[in-house]
């Protein structure tokens, strides 16, 4: 039996993964850098790099059990912003190809809203 204790364990364990990871492909990557270019955002080899070092440190911090609350923040930022620039110019191909691009970014917020709202400050 999972103790509440231990499912915010494996809640941090996981959404620290995921960021981690994602900045990590970000930083090692040399694709995803003409990626941010196409997106038509201000210095988009700036934002990337701001965005990977975010991720992989939020997401250490979260791993770590030190400063989630904090630490969630900047990656509910990031999630709504990849949702508003890569998933909203979607929706012309239909509501159901824009839920399906958009899931893992929903399922991220809600985690992220959970371990927001659940932590200690």
């Amino acid at each position: 039996m999972y103790t509440s204790i231990s499912v915010m364990k494996l809640l941090r364990y996981g959404v620290g993964y995921v960021f981690i990871v994602s900045g990590l492909m970000k930083l090692l990557s040399t694709d995803l850098s003409g990626y941010f270019m196409s997106l038509g955002i201000p210095y988009p080899r700036e934002v990337m790099y701001v965005v990977a070092i975010t991720e992989v440190l939020c997401g250490g911090l979260i791993v770590l059990d030190k400063w989630v609350k904090r630490a969630s923040i900047p990656l509910l930022i990031i999630m709504v912003g990849a949702i508003l620039l890569t998933k909203v110019p979607t929706l012309h191909t239909g509501i159901l190809q824009f839920a399906f691009d958009a899931r893992l970014d929903v399922v991220m917020i809600i985690l992220l809203f959970i371990l927001y709202n659940r932590h200690a400050k």
